[in-house]
């Protein structure tokens, strides 16, 4: 269970972060939201800020540029700040809406009935994709990897490239004796929770640290900031190998295929959907929190069970009716066939397999306004 950390001076970072991204212009996309604002029937204005997932990024630029054509008189704002001081943001008020690769858990539903009222907030999948296990290996596009081998590479156990269960795995492939560094998230990240909880279910003995968001302490290695951090780190460090969200892996690295059932499974937008196809929901929410438990043991063919699920996380009310059409329609608009298309065209994402897609509209159309 991950600790609610202090909010007060994380919000206020936020809010100045969000302030400088609005300065400046009504129109931040420039004269294309300009020329739709000039020809647009919408009503929609205002301001609607988010906060968070790293990972969401690239889709949620995307987002913004879509829904600014639809409704360019709404000043949409996201800080990429990480999905830990996403929540965080969420429940000290400072954002309207956080984006996170985890979804809240008891302690912070608790916080979110202090912020949102009696019903809390609500988990809604937005974006669904594949946490590429990549490394700097010149030569090499892939290998062959399973849980526990990508467990003993991160706890520092293998030091070389060339190491037998390396080398077990991918019989009559030349493997270099290059020095393997690995890198990992510094900041507080649905990614690495995502990660962690991949090798703990998978490979328990060879990972016996519970999934947490915080990478373990005491571990050799780099860190770095946020999903662009680890890459850019791997991308000038031969040898080095971190795990990250596909969108934003660099066409240099190479990537691991998955040991699932008896097959090793290469990474790909459509085998992230087939792991998603065989979540549960998590108990004990309500109906419309779309909180998912993935089976990361799944023998499925062609499933690739290394996958996050990255939500958005909105309030089940506001007080503010004008908010709430905002928060509406942006919602809608990101689970729409249109809004993950512009998400799989701009970060490689997976679709929202169609029952969830009915499930996810649903719960944002059941967003009210508080008495």
């Amino acid at each position: 269970m991950r600790p609610i950390r202090p909010a007060r001076s994380l919000a206020m970072v936020v809010l100045a972060s969000l302030a400088l991204t609005a300065c400046g212009s009504d129109y931040p996309l420039g004269d294309a939201q300009r020329e739709a604002a000039e020809n647009s029937n919408s009503t929609l204005s205002g301001v609607l800020s988010g906060a968070g997932s790293s990972a969401q990024g690239p889709a949620m630029d995307a987002w913004i540029a879509g829904f600014g054509t639809l409704h360019p008189k709404v000043q949409l704002q996201y800080s990429p700040d990480g999905s830990g001081a996403g929540r965080s943001a969420l429940l000290a008020g400072a954002v309207d809406f956080a984006g996170s690769d985890a979804y809240l858990q008891e302690e912070e539903m608790a916080a979110a009935r202090e912020v949102c009222g009696p019903e809390g907030a609500l988990d809604i999948p937005a974006y669904i994709s594949p946490i590429a296990v990549a490394f700097n290996l010149p030569g090499f596009e892939s290998l062959n990897l399973d849980a526990a081998t990508i467990a003993a590479i991160f706890r520092g156990s293998i030091e070389t490239w060339d190491d037998p269960a390396i080398a077990a795995l991918n019989p009559g492939v030349a493997l270099p004796s290059t020095r393997v560094t690995p890198v990992s998230r510094a900041d507080d990240s649905g990614t690495t929770e995502n990660f962690t909880e991949y090798l703990h279910e998978v490979a328990p003995d060879a990972w016996p640290d519970a999934p947490s968001g915080t990478w373990p302490g005491g571990l050799e290695g780099e860190n770095a900031q946020g999903n662009s951090g680890v890459v850019s780190t791997v991308t000038r460090t031969e040898g080095a190998v971190t795990y990250a969200d596909d969108s934003v892996i660099d066409e240099s690295m190479g990537t691991a295929n998955l040991l699932v059932g008896e097959e090793f499974v290469p990474i790909s937008a459509e085998a992230a959907s087939t792991a998603v196809e065989q979540s549960t929901r998590v108990p004990g929410r309500s109906e419309h929190d779309i909180a998912l438990h993935l089976d990361r043991k799944t023998t499925e063919p062609g499933a690739y069970p290394l996958v996050l699920v990255s939500y958005q996380i909105y309030c089940s009310s506001y007080d503010d009716a004008a908010l709430v059409e905002r928060v509406k329609a942006f919602g809608e608009y990101v689970v729409s066939e249109a809004g993950q298309a512009a998400s799989a065209d701009a970060a490689k994402s997976a679709p929202i397999p169609p029952a969830l897609a009915e499930d996810t509209l649903a719960a944002v159309k059941s967003i009210t306004v508080r008495d």
